[in-house]
């Protein structure tokens, strides 16, 4: 558990938490950036996929993802 205290270890737990996420709603990057749309924010399905493989992206767009799929709570030690 020690790379998770790195800030590569938290993307990473981050990463896996938002595709688990994904997954467990079956929601596709296609889907995800239709629902951030509707949030105002300006995401294509390749801007997505790209944020996703890379794993590193900014915490606003980890919270709007997740309120996007309807993510209404997140624990920490879920992460």
């Amino acid at each position: 558990m020690a790379e998770s205290k790195t800030e590569q270890g938290w993307s990473d737990r981050a990463k896996q938490y938002l595709k688990a996420e994904l997954k467990r709603r079956n929601v596709t990057h296609e889907e995800l950036a239709g629902l951030l749309a509707k949030q105002g924010l300006k995401e294509t399905r390749a801007s997505v996929a790209s944020k996703m493989s890379r794993g590193t992206f900014p915490a606003g767009f980890f919270l709007a993802s997740l309120a996007a799929i309807g993510c209404e709570n997140v624990r920490i030690e879920d992460v």
